[in-house]
Parts: C-alpha cells; sequence; structure tokens
C-alpha cells in the first residue's frame, strides 16, 4: 500500500491496525472510521468515556465495540469518523455494485470516511492523498446486509446513501 501511493499520504482511513504506519514516522495522518455505536470515536474524543450503554450496538460487524479494548491506542490516531450504519451498508452495496463484487460492511465504513476526508480537504482548498483498504469481502453477508428484507426489518434505510454514493463513485 504505501510504497504504490503517488506521495506522502495526507490522511489513512482505515482500523486501527495501521497505526504501524504511525510508529514507522511516515510522514501521514491516521484517520480511523469507526461505526457510530461503537466506544472508540467516543473514547477518542472524550477519554472518561470506556463503555457503551448497554443495547447500544453497530450493525457492522468485525469492527466497533461496546467497550474499549487494549490494543486501542488513542495517541497514534489523529482524526477519528463516526459512521452510521446505513452510511455503511449503503457505501458498501454501491462499492459492490460499481466492481462487480460484494464488498463488506467495514469497508462501506471505511469508505464513507474517505469520501468525508475528501469532502473536508476540497471545502479547506488543500490537496492530499486518501489511502484505505477494501477490507472485507461480502459474501457472507448474503443474508444480511445484502438482503433488503432483512435490513427493512431492522429499520436501516441504506438506499438513499447508496444512490448518492454511487453518483460520487460514476463522477
Amino acid at each position: 500500500m504505501w510504497a504504490t501511493a503517488p506521495g506522502p499520504a495526507e490522511f489513512k482511513a482505515a482500523g486501527t491496525s495501521l497505526k504501524y504506519l504511525r510508529y514507522q514516522r511516515h510522514a501521514t495522518r491516521l484517520c480511523v472510521a469507526d461505526p457510530e455505536h461503537s466506544v472508540f470515536h467516543r473514547h477518542f474524543a472524550d477519554p472518561a468515556v470506556t463503555m457503551l450503554p448497554d443495547g447500544c450496538a453497530s450493525r457492522i460487524e468485525g469492527i466497533g465495540r461496546p467497550r474499549l479494548e487494549p490494543s486501542f491506542v488513542p495517541g497514534v490516531i489523529d482524526r477519528m469518523i463516526a459512521v452510521g450504519d446505513a452510511e455503511s451498508i449503503g457505501a458498501m452495496r454501491a462499492l459492490s455494485q460499481m466492481l462487480g463484487r460484494r464488498a463488506g460492511g467495514s469497508t462501506g465504513t471505511n469508505l464513507i470516511a474517505c469520501l468525508t476526508l475528501a469532502d473536508r480537504l476540497v471545502a479547506a482548498g488543500q490537496t492530499g492523498s486518501i489511502v484505505t483498504l477494501l477490507c472485507d469481502g461480502g459474501d457472507r453477508y448474503a443474508c444480511t446486509y445484502y438482503d433488503d428484507a432483512w435490513l427493512a426489518e431492522r429499520g436501516i434505510a441504506w438506499a438513499p446513501v447508496a444512490e448518492r454514493i454511487a453518483r460520487v463513485l460514476s463522477d
């Protein structure tokens, strides 16, 4: 990933596993995409927050947690972006349509964070590189994230997000 970047990356949007870039002292700033119903972005903003209230949980599997874990090292992170479940799933579905293969929810979360960073760079009149990973395949979500009835039963309004992201990706 690093070797293929056209220059020093301004931001990284990905899970905390990319914190090694900071440890290697590359000219980067690390942004972590986190589900809105996760403790990590809340702890980053307020270190006193170490656990979510009961019943507060993300639908995005594999990322975000209800309680702080020792592996979370906020000191290497420059920014965190909280991403809603509908945004993650909508972005995942739009990207999957564009690629012709299924992506997973974590990838949708990362994509939303990348697009948010790009919007902020443009608004500030700045340029830079944004690098992320397509971190999970979506085949295992055929009965959940790719099942419209399952999403509707849970009140996840992903379709408007997917339409918006599809327009952005086609530009």
